[in-house]
């Protein structure tokens, strides 16, 4: 495992890891932002602007076990830079994009690095940094990336896509290059305990979940009755049945079945899936609906998010101390009630609203009961499994979270996109829109917000069935702790 690690936390090391973590999750932020602008600019249709979002969290999250398993096999120190080069490719690939197509590509590819490079990140964080108190702070300032990453993803990404949405791609060229060439000389190569690679589950699960994603993202458009949408439901549902198959028999699966024995567990990583849908799902429809209909600017829709992130930290820390206290699935029902009762009421709302009046105590009111629900949920997953199995485990959980989003926008996509045909609604520039049609248009993304509350009704009824105690959840923290700490 090669030597100790370092005692000194703040150093080039820390800034090459925690500036991929932050680079990853403000990647994710700011494309919300620019689906108006982008929409707009390459003409997509609206299945397009989807494709947008699921293509990246569809690599992200199907190949995300695989990934990790990478940097065992090959070294960590080599699929880190190799997964930050591709990522900084495809980020140049993005800002270039000259259709949707084009566009689509290279936002799966920047998925596909960002599933090397993330969870090799992490890894490499236990093996630089010393245990004890270097390690914990590395982890610190690891995990606060994530939040830094997500405001300063709606503030400087809604200022650059004021200028060009291309600027959010192009913006990571420069970050990517510094820190491919910082890596070379911060980081030590390390390499975990080598296993068999299960490259034909990854393939199948990824390859699987976009055949059902493409079916449902298509199918208002296409029409249902096409043979390409019918085509590609029925080879994506049989691809992921021979996921599942695979999955049984590999020596060493990405999906370990004996995982999933506990119905708390299977209750609670169902949980997880829909809570995840429901991020994913609110942020997409919630940036289109306030630039599209209300006119705000990317800077402005940026701006009207942060409450969000500032309802959901203060949920996290009320979180974090109950569940140690009460029973976890109360906070999760809890939060997942809220976060109904602030969709629905957002999906009344119409091109009237303002911002103080009708939208700022919906979204941070969202942003609570998502913070509610989410913090205890991953330490469910993990409670009451032995050491070795707290990795896999939490691995599995975070794939859950990443994959409910873009199954769940195909979906709630479609709904959105029938919802606005109907009304007769068209597919076309905003800016060409009849009165009319942008009503229908509006209709349609509040409609969206229907579905993301059946979202958060499912994770509320699933924490139903989650019976981990209090006990057991703060052992699971304790067992987390230790985990990370080695």
């Amino acid at each position: 495992m090669g030597s100790p690690g370092a005692t000194r936390v703040m150093g080039l090391a820390i800034i090459v890891l925690s500036g991929l973590q932050m680079m990853v999750v403000l990647d994710g932020t700011v494309a919300n932002l620019a689906l108006a602008p982008l929409q707009s600019d390459l003409g997509l249709s609206d299945s397009g602007r989807n494709w947008v979002l699921t293509s990246y969290a569809l690599a992200f999250g199907g190949l995300m076990l695989l990934g990790g398993r990478l940097g065992d096999a090959f070294g960590r120190k080599r699929m880190f830079i190799f997964g930050v080069g591709l990522f900084t490719l495809a980020s140049l690939l993005c800002g270039l994009a000259i259709g949707e197509y084009m566009l689509i590509g290279a936002r799966f590819l920047q998925g596909v690095g960002a599933a090397i490079a993330s969870p090799t990140a992490l890894a490499l964080v236990a093996t630089t940094f010393a245990a004890g108190p270097a390690r914990n702070q590395a982890i610190a300032i690891f995990a606060a990336m994530t939040g830094i990453g997500s405001i300063a993803g709606l503030i400087v990404g809604g200022a650059l896509t004021e200028v060009s949405w291309r600027l959010i791609f192009l913006i990571n060229v420069p970050i990517g290059i510094f820190i491919v060439v910082c890596a070379m000389r911060a980081l030590k190569e390390a390499a975990g305990e080598r296993l068999p690679l299960d490259v034909p589950g990854a393939v199948l699960a990824t390859a699987g979940a976009t055949g059902v994603v493409f079916a449902l993202t298509e199918g208002p458009e296409l029409g249902w009755t096409s043979p390409f949408v019918i085509g590609s439901l029925v080879f994506g549902l049989l691809l992921l049945a021979v996921f599942l198959y695979v999955e049984r028999t590999a020596d060493n699966p990405l999906l370990p079945f004996s995982l999933f024995r506990n119905k708390n567990r299977v209750a609670t990583l169902v949980a997880i899936f829909f809570a995840g849908a429901v991020m994913f799902t609110v942020a997409a429809f919630v940036a289109l609906f306030v630039q599209d209909i209300l006119g705000y600017s990317p800077l402005e829709a940026g701006l009207a998010f942060i409450p969000f992130a500032f309802g959901l930290g203060a949920a996290a820390a009320i979180a974090s101390k109950l569940a140690v206290r009460i029973q976890p699935r109360f906070l999760v029902i809890a939060g997942a009630t809220i976060m109904v009762v602030g969709l629905l009421y957002g999906s009344t709302l119409d091109g009237s609203a303002t911002y103080l009046a009708n939208l700022f105590v919906p979204i941070i009111g969202i942003g609570f009961g998502v913070g509610l629900a989410v913090v205890p949920l991953p330490l469910c997953a993990i409670a009451g499994v032995g050491e070795t199995e707290i990795g896999p485990l939490a691995a599995i959980a975070q794939v859950a979270q990443t994959l409910g989003g873009p199954l769940a926008l195909a979906v709630i996509g479609a709904m959105a996109t029938s919802r606005t045909l109907s009304l007769g609604g068209v597919s076309a520039k905003v800016a060409d829109m009849t009165p009319l049609q942008l009503e229908a248009l509006g209709e349609g993304y509040t409609f969206a917000l229907v579905g993301s509350a059946a979202c958060a009704a499912i994770a509320g009824i699933a924490a139903v069935f989650i019976r981990f105690t209090p006990q057991q959840v703060a052992q699971a923290q304790v067992a987390e702790k230790a985990a990370q700490q080695g």
